[in-house]
């Protein structure tokens, strides 16, 4: 989406389970000189309600109904696999990314990096607590600079895997936002996020992880052509399985993006 277009966001509940919403949200950008209109983006959203008097107390979802059973029993399938894929995550949780002393280019320690931020009110709910779109807007910021001192060129973000919040975020905590290159393809790169936050003002505790997620990024020349991405150098055995990992994903969401055109294509 450029500048001086017009974006149109829609939303609507697809499924609920007992402790949850999915929410799809599709983003339409027109060009008003034009009137020509294209779907710039589209995201899944997984909301958790919370008790008002008791900020950590889950309530129930009231159920909705669904116009064929057909649609339940695909938003239940998405809800199991995104359930999982948090478990999954929870595992890793204990990384973290610790400073290398003189990297070389196009390796992991060459291009990671850390962002720190103070929570203040304007970032907050009227709970207190973190706006997850103010989290996601830092992790891509960071993911952002990864990327570019990898590529040394222009970057966009091309998608993100589920961004996963694992503990709630309140004002006052120092938050520290940190990337690494994870895989990198001919003209793609995944780049790990982590969130980590220290809430040393209200009531002191341990840092604690509290949002992960992945980003890929794509490299462009100036004209907005798709560029090569240098290849990522793993060196410890820690990389080179994460880089693995990164591949199978890449693989997993290619095929993903194949058969989803395939299926508009026949409609």
């Amino acid at each position: 989406m450029c500048i001086g277009e017009v974006a149109n966001v829609s939303a609507e509940i697809t499924y609920t389970s007992r402790h949850s919403v999915e929410v799809q949200v599709n983003v339409m950008s027109e060009n008003i000189l034009t009137g020509a209109k294209k779907v710039t983006n589209k995201a899944t959203l997984w909301y958790v309600p919370l008790s008002l008097k008791n900020v950590n107390k889950v309530v129930e979802v009231p159920p909705i109904q669904y116009a064929r059973k057909e649609q339940e029993d695909e938003g239940k399938k998405r809800y199991e696999e995104q359930k999982l894929d948090r478990l999954e995550t929870k595992q890793r949780n204990g990384d973290v990314i610790l400073p290398v002393i003189n990297p070389e280019p196009h390796t992991v320690g060459y291009s990671q990096s850390s962002l720190i931020h103070l929570v203040g009110p304007s970032d907050c709910t009227l709970l207190g607590f973190v706006h997850g779109g103010v989290t996601m807007k830092l992790m891509d910021e960071v993911a952002g600079i990864v990327a570019a001192r990898h590529c040394k060129t222009n970057i966009v973000t091309a998608s993100v895997d589920a961004i996963n919040f694992h503990e709630k975020i309140k004002k006052g905590c120092v938050i520290t936002v940190s990337g690494r290159m994870t895989f990198t393809s001919n003209k793609s790169m995944e780049i790990e996020v982590f969130v980590d936050a220290d809430p040393f003002v209200d009531e002191p505790r341990e840092r604690y992880r509290a949002v992960s997620a992945f980003f890929t990024y794509v490299s462009l020349s100036k004209e907005g052509k798709p560029l090569p991405v240098p290849q990522l150098l793993t060196e410890t055995e820690d990389e080179k399985r994460r880089f693995e990992e990164g591949k199978g994903r890449y693989l997993q969401t290619k095929a993903k993006r194949q058969a989803q055109m395939q299926q508009s294509a026949q409609q």
